[in-house]
C-alpha cells in the first residue's frame, strides 16, 4: 500500500521535471481548415506571440478536410507530450459531434481543453431589398410570408447554418435555407438579391454593411459590438439567452501533463494580452479571451448543449 504514493510523487515528480525543460523543439499547432479567413489571423497571431515565450517556434499546419475531421482525428492520435496542438473551433467541437452519425475520436475524451483564444461575432444580415428595418421587423415579414423568404450560408452544417436553424427555432419562423460553397458566393448572392438574409461573421461582411448593400439587424453575441453599437443584439429584440458566435481555442491530446497543460495556458494568456495580438485582433473584430483550462472546458459544455439541440431539433444532417 506504501508503494502508491510513491509513485505517484514519482509521477508528479516527472511531470514537474517535463514542464520546466518543455519544450526542446518546435510545436505544431494544427488548424482543421484551409488557409485563408478568421482561423488563420487567430492561430498565426497567437503562434507567432507564443513562440517568443516558450523560446521555441510553434509552427501553423494546416490540415483541411472533412468539416475539420480528419486534423481532429490526427491530433487525438498524437502523443501526449505537449508538441501536437489543435486550433479548436465551434464546428468541430460543438456541431459535429451531433451532425455527424460517427466520428473516428470522441471530442471529450480524447483531447483536453487549454484556453478559449478568441470569439468573433456576427451578425444577422438582410439584402438590402427586404424592407426589415430590424430582427422584429424580420420575423414579422417572415411570419407573413411563411417558406417565402430564404438565407443563405456557407454549406451545410456550417456556422453561420446553425445559427440561423437556432433563430429559427427561437422565433417560430419558416425561412428557407440555401447553402452554398463558401462565404463568398453566399454574400454575392445575398448582395445581388437572390437570397433575402444570412448570419455571417463581421470581418467579409462590414465592408457591405457600410456600402449600405447589406442592412444588420441584429448581432448574435451577449452584447452590442463597438463596430456596429447601434445594431441590438438578438436577446435584447426579444429573445432572452440568444447566443451565437465563432470561437476558436487550443486543445492538446487527452493525458497531456497538466504542468505542461499550464505552461500552454500561461504563454497563450501572455499572447492574447500582447499588443501585436490585440492589434491584430481589433482588425478583424475578434474578441480577444483568456480563459483557464476549467472555464475553457465549462464554455464548451455549454455550447455543446446548446448546438446538439438546434442539431437534433432542425434535422441537420452531414452532406
Amino acid at each position: 500500500m506504501a508503494r502508491v504514493p510513491a509513485i505517484l510523487a514519482s509521477a508528479l515528480l516527472a511531470g514537474l521535471v517535463q514542464a520546466q525543460t518543455y519544450p526542446t523543439k518546435p510545436i505544431r499547432l494544427v488548424v482543421p481548415f484551409a488557409p485563408g479567413g478568421t482561423s488563420e489571423v487567430v492561430a498565426r497571431s497567437v503562434a507567432a506571440e507564443m513562440s517568443k515565450g516558450l523560446g521555441h517556434q510553434m509552427i501553423v499546419d494546416n490540415r483541411a478536410g472533412g468539416a475539420g475531421n480528419i486534423a481532429m482525428q490526427e491530433v487525438a492520435r498524437a502523443e501526449p507530450d505537449g508538441y501536437t496542438l489543435i486550433l479548436g473551433h465551434i464546428g468541430t467541437l460543438a456541431v459535429n459531434p451531433y451532425m455527424f452519425p460517427k466520428l473516428p475520436y470522441d471530442v471529450n475524451r480524447d483531447f483536453v481543453p487549454l484556453t478559449l483564444l478568441a470569439q468573433t461575432p456576427t451578425v444577422f444580415v438582410v439584402s438590402a431589398n427586404v424592407p426589415a428595418k430590424d430582427l422584429k421587423e424580420f420575423v414579422a415579414l417572415a411570419k407573413q410570408k411563411p417558406g417565402q423568404l430564404t438565407y443563405g450560408s456557407a454549406g451545410n452544417g456550417s456556422a453561420g447554418h446553425l445559427a440561423f436553424e437556432y433563430l429559427k427555432l427561437v422565433t417560430g419562423i419558416d425561412v428557407t435555407h440555401v447553402p452554398y460553397k463558401g462565404t463568398g458566393p453566399q454574400i454575392t448572392d445575398l448582395i445581388g438579391g437572390r437570397t433575402d438574409a444570412a448570419l455571417v461573421g463581421t470581418p467579409p461582411i462590414l465592408p457591405h454593411i457600410k456600402s449600405g448593400k447589406v442592412r444588420p439587424i441584429a448581432v448574435g453575441t451577449p452584447k452590442r459590438i463597438a463596430v456596429l453599437p447601434n445594431v441590438a443584439t438578438v436577446a435584447e429584440q426579444g429573445y432572452k439567452g440568444f447566443e451565437t458566435s465563432q470561437w476558436f481555442g487550443l486543445m492538446a491530446p487527452a493525458k497531456t501533463p497538466e504542468p505542461i497543460v499550464n505552461r500552454l495556458q500561461a504563454e497563450a494568456a501572455k499572447a492574447i494580452k500582447s499588443r501585436a495580438v490585440g492589434e491584430r485582433f481589433a482588425a478583424d473584430n475578434a474578441i480577444a479571451v483568456a480563459s483557464s483550462p476549467a472555464e475553457f472546458a465549462a464554455f464548451i459544455k455549454k455550447e455543446q448543449e446548446r448546438w446538439s439541440e438546434v442539431v437534433k431539433k432542425a434535422n441537420i444532417k452531414a452532406e
